[in-house]
C-alpha cells in the first residue's frame, strides 16, 4: 500500500498561535470529508491576507448583522488558507478560522439558541449549509449546540477537561429518542454529547459566497479535520455535555425524596448510559448509596471522561434506584436493571463489553455491588426462614420473586469493585433516633413487601423469632433496618464476599477527631474490607469521599492498572 505524509497540527485553546508535530499516514485513512484543498481559486497567502482583512473590519461594522457577516467571511477564507504549504502560514490560517468560528457562534447565539440540522439553515440573517459529520446515532437530526466554554462546571467541583486542537468546541444537545429500546437507556433530561463547529466554503464555490457551510463534528468518531494534506486534531471539551445533563438533572432532590416514600426516582430507575454504547469499550458501571443519586458521581465520571487513555478504554454507566428497601432486595432490583440493559446492548452476549466489568458503589451501593458478586448461602435463607422454601405456599410469582432475592449467583462479567465507604459491617447511626425516624418513612412504597407479607401470612410459623416481633419484624423492614448492626439476614450478608477471581478495593472517610474512627456515618472499621487488594482512607465526611480528589486519582490508577491487564 503507498502512503503519503499527513502534517499534523494540534491548535492551542486560545487560539492565536498553534504548536505543530508531525504525523505520517496512510492516503486510505482520510476520511470522505477532507479536504485536499481550497475552494476560493485564491492562493493560500492571498486568502490568509482576506481573511485577516475581515478580522480586522469585524468589530468595526455599524450592526450586529455585518459584524457577523464579517466574522463569518473571516472564517471561511481562513479555512481555504489551510491548504498553504507553508507551515507557520497553515498554523495561522487554523488558529485564524477557528478563532473567527468562534466569534461567529457567539454573536449568532447571543440573543437566541442555535439549533440546526442537516441541510440550508438560517443563522442570525444568513443562509449557511449545515453538514453533520461522523454525529452519534443517540442524536437527532435536529440538535441545539451550545458553546462548551459558557457552561459552568460547578457541579464537576470546578473542574473543566478539554482538548486544544482546530474548531469550536460545543455541546451537541437532543430530546432523549423514542423509537428504539436503546433510548429507554438514554437519562430523560435528553442527550448531551461533545461535538466541534466550524466554518468552511462547499466545493465549487467562492469563498464568502451565499452558503458556506457550517461543519458539525463528533470529535470521538473523527477526532480530525484534513485540509490540504494536512490532519488537524479537532478541539473538544469533554466535561461540557456531562454538566449540561447534571444541570437539567432533577435527581438531587429526588434521591433524599425517594428514600422516604417518593415514587418519583422509583419511576426513573435503571442503568443509564452517558454516551452511546460501544461493544468495545468495558463499563464503568456506578451505584449510588442510601437517599443519593448519581449526581454524587459527578467529579469522579468528569475524570474518567477528561482521560483521554480511559475514554478510550471505558464506558460510564449509572445506576438510579431508589434506596427505600432492604438491602437484598436492593440486590435484585440492582440486576434487573443491568439484565434489561445487556437484553437490549447485547442480546447474544457476544459483545467484548460484557467481560472486565467495573463495579464502584458507594455506601449502601458498595454493599450492594458486594452482593451482585457473591454466591449467596443456605445460611442466608436460614437466617430469616425456619422452614425450606420447597415448602411454603402462594402465589408463585410472589414465591418467585422472594426465591431471587435469597438465591443467587455472582453476577458474570465483573473482575473488579471498588468501595467507596461502604458499611460493610453495618452502621450504628442507622439505629439512633435519626435512622429510626428515616426508617419509618423509607417504609412507604416498598412495592415488594407486601407481596412478601402475603406470603408470611400464608404460612405461619415460617418466620425467625427475629422478625416476628421486635424492630426486624417483618412489617417495619427497610433499607435502614438493613444496615442496623445484628440485622440477622445481614449479618449472615456481610459473610457473603466476591467470588474468587474478583478483585476488591476498599476506599473510606474519616472525620479528624471522630473516636472510633468515623466519616460521620459509617465507621472505619465497617468501610474497610479485609482481602482488599488496596485499602485508602481519606480525611472526608461520608458524601466526600467519593468527591476528594485522592479517591479520583486512586480510582483513575486502578482502572488504568485494570486496563493494563485486560
Amino acid at each position: 500500500m503507498s502512503c503519503h505524509a499527513h502534517r499534523n497540527h494540534l491548535l492551542p485553546a486560545v487560539l492565536v498561535v498553534a504548536a505543530m508535530f508531525s504525523l505520517h499516514g496512510c492516503a486510505s485513512l482520510v476520511p470522505a470529508s477532507a479536504h485536499p484543498g481550497n475552494y476560493s481559486g485564491l492562493s493560500a497567502t492571498d486568502a490568509l491576507e482576506r481573511a485577516r482583512e475581515w478580522q480586522a473590519r469585524a468589530p468595526h461594522e455599524p450592526d450586529d448583522t455585518r459584524r457577523g457577516n464579517a466574522w463569518l467571511q473571516c472564517a471561511v477564507f481562513a479555512h481555504d488558507a489551510m491548504a498553504s504549504e507553508n507551515d507557520a502560514e497553515e498554523r495561522s490560517a487554523a488558529a485564524l478560522a477557528t478563532s473567527c468560528s468562534r466569534a461567529y457562534l457567539a454573536r449568532i447565539t447571543r440573543d437566541t439558541s442555535l439549533n440546526v440540522h442537516p441541510g440550508r439553515v438560517l443563522l442570525g440573517e444568513r443562509w449557511v449549509q449545515v453538514q453533520f459529520r461522523g454525529m452519534p446515532d443517540s442524536l437527532d437530526k435536529q440538535v441545539h449546540l451550545e458553546l462548551a466554554d459558557q457552561l459552568s462546571v460547578e457541579g464537576l467541583g470546578g473542574v473543566r477537561h478539554r482538548q486544544p486542537g482546530f474548531g469550536v468546541p460545543v455541546v451537541a444537545a437532543a430530546p432523549p429518542c423514542t423509537n428504539r429500546p436503546i433510548c429507554a437507556l438514554y437519562p430523560p433530561e435528553g442527550i448531551f454529547r461533545p461535538a466541534t463547529v466550524w466554518l468552511e466554503d462547499a466545493p465549487g464555490m467562492t469563498a464568502g459566497a451565499e452558503s458556506p457551510v457550517l461543519v458539525v463534528q463528533s470529535p470521538d468518531t473523527q477526532p480530525d479535520h484534513i485540509m490540504g494534506g494536512v490532519d488537524y486534531p479537532l478541539a473538544a471539551g469533554f466535561s461540557a455535555p456531562y454538566e449540561y445533563l447534571l444541570e437539567r438533572s432533577k435527581l438531587r432532590r429526588l434521591g433524599w425524596w425517594g428514600l422516604i416514600g417518593g415514587q418519583a426516582i422509583g419511576e426513573r430507575a435503571g442503568l443509564f448510559l452517558l454516551d452511546d454504547y460501544d461493544p468495545k469499550k468495558t463499563p464503568v458501571i456506578m451505584i449510588h448509596g442510601l437517599g443519593s443519586s448519581p449526581i454524587i458521581w459527578g467529579p469522579l465520571t468528569n475524570a474518567i471522561m477528561g482521560d483521554a487513555a480511559l475514554r478510550r478504554r471505558y464506558q460510564v454507566w449509572h445506576v438510579v434506584y431508589q434506596s427505600n428497601a432492604p438491602v437484598l432486595i436492593e440486590r435484585h432490583r440492582v440486576q434487573g436493571y443491568l439484565d434489561a440493559a445487556w437484553k437490549v446492548l447485547d442480546p447474544g452476549g457476544s459483545a467484548p463489553a460484557r467481560q472486565g466489568v467495573v463495579l464502584i458503589g458507594h455506601s449502601m451501593g458498595g454493599v450492594i455491588a458486594r452482593l451482585l458478586c457473591a454466591q449467596s448461602t443456605p445460611a442466608l435463607w436460614s437466617s430469616v426462614f425456619t422452614v425450606p422454601f420447597g415448602s411454603l405456599r402462594g402465589d408463585a410469582a410472589e414465591l418467585s420473586l422472594l426465591h431471587d432475592i435469597f438465591q443467587f449467583q455472582p453476577y458474570p462479567g465483573v473482575d473488579e469493585i471498588i468501595f467507596m465507604a461502604a458499611p460493610q459491617r453495618g452502621s450504628p447511626v442507622a439505629g439512633d433516633w435519626l435512622g429510626r425516624l428515616v426508617q419509618d418513612l423509607a417504609l412507604r412504597h416498598i412495592p415488594e413487601m407486601p407481596g412478601l407479607e402475603r406470603l408470611v401470612a400464608e404460612n405461619p410459623g415460617s418466620l425467625q423469632a427475629s422478625y416476628v416481633s421486635g424492630s426486624f419484624r417483618i412489617d417495619h423492614l427497610s433499607s435502614v433496618t438493613s444496615l442496623v448492626p445484628g440485622e440477622p439476614a445481614m449479618v449472615v450478608g456481610d459473610t457473603l464476599m466476591p467470588a474468587a477471581g474478583i478483585r476488591y478495593d476498599s476506599i473510606a472517610g474519616v472525620v479528624p477527631g471522630t473516636h472510633p474512627p468515623s466519616d460521620g456515618w459509617v465507621p472505619l472499621s465497617s468501610a474497610t474490607l479485609p482481602g482488599s487488594a488496596s485499602t485508602l482512607i481519606v480525611n472526608a465526611d461520608h458524601h466526600g469521599v467519593p468527591r476528594d480528589p485522592k479517591t479520583i486519582e486512586a480510582v483513575l490508577a486502578i482502572l488504568r492498572q485494570h486496563g493494563a491487564q485486560h
